[in-house]
């Protein structure tokens, strides 16, 4: 099973949320809390901890980038941040803080669920229109930022790096590289672990900022 935690400062919200996760026979609700401080307390008092953590951004106290900052820090659990607002800003810092997904309150239930399995599965999951917004922004950076991790990556995971920027799933890298998926799956393992990334979007925002991805 699953273990999700709901964090929103809306009861009706969390309601909502509980009903659509609850009905899956692969999750289950541990736990719920009303803002940031509660949610981190809360989390930390879980054993064993909550899988994955559904976060509003906006609360009164502790917002949700903090407490996605806290959590994250101090726990295994996976945080997928939601929100009303499609903003640049909540996207930049939500992936700074931690996060493997970044989603809007008005997807549909399906996405909120795929995106739960895919944060468990350690892959990362960022609204579409959110992604797009995000590289463009990514591609108007000022000067590449030199990054000695860079320089650990052997050629072959620069390569799996580069289509990981391109939005590749590992189905498609192999593809693209004619490499077997377990094979895929080692090369982007390592790829994360020397770029100090937790999940993909992460390494994808590392390889814009060193400037090994062509800003075009």
């Amino acid at each position: 099973m699953i273990r999700v935690a709901l964090v929103d400062d809306q009861q009706l919200i969390r309601a909502g949320f509980r009903m659509v996760v609850d009905s899956q026979e692969d999750m289950t609700v541990v736990a719920e809390a009303g803002d940031g401080a509660a949610a981190v307390d809360a989390l930390a008092a879980l054993e064993p901890h909550a899988d994955v953590a559904l976060v509003d951004v906006r609360m009164p106290g502790t917002d949700g980038i903090a407490a996605c900052a806290a959590i994250t820090a101090s726990s295994a659990t996976k945080v997928v941040i939601l929100t009303t607002f499609d903003l640049d800003e909540y996207v930049v810092a939500a992936i700074k803080a931690g996060a493997s997904g970044f989603l809007l309150k008005d997807a549909p239930p399906e996405d909120l669920l795929a995106a739960v399995r895919t944060v468990h599965a350690g892959d990362a999951v960022i609204a579409p229109s959110s992604t797009r917004r995000l590289l463009t922004r990514m591609a108007a950076l000022p000067d590449p930022v030199d990054d000695a991790r860079l320089a650990d990556l052997t050629d072959r995971e620069r390569e799996v790096l580069l289509l990981m920027a391109r939005g590749m799933s590992n189905q498609e890298i192999c593809a693209s590289l004619f490499l077997a998926e377990p094979t895929v799956k080692t090369h982007v393992g390592r790829v994360l672990a020397k770029l100090g990334a937790r999940d993909r979007v992460q390494a994808v925002v590392i390889a814009y900022e060193a400037g090994l991805v062509a800003r075009a």
